[in-house]
């Protein structure tokens, strides 16, 4: 299984959307600025996530997610 995420900034507006195949794994990575991107945005919670059978499907998801219309869905997501 892969998925999809986004997690939201509590210090800040910020949104990142990322592509996983353990996502407690990755999360928790995000939490401990593991993740050079992440990291001056700690800390953080997991608003959305999608679940795919293939890296491929969840792929275009992500792709997606992360510009224009797909981060705007994001933003009107309740938190």
């Amino acid at each position: 299984m892969f998925y999809v995420y986004a997690l939201k900034s509590l210090s800040r507006n910020y949104i990142y959307v990322g592509l996983t195949n353990d996502l407690e794994r990755r999360f928790h990575q995000h939490q401990k600025g593991q993740n050079k991107t992440t990291k001056p945005y700690l800390p953080f919670i997991l608003f959305f996530k999608e679940q795919f059978q293939t890296r491929d499907e969840a792929r275009r998801r992500e792709k997606y997610l992360k510009p224009g219309i797909g981060k705007e869905f994001l933003r009107t997501l309740k938190t």
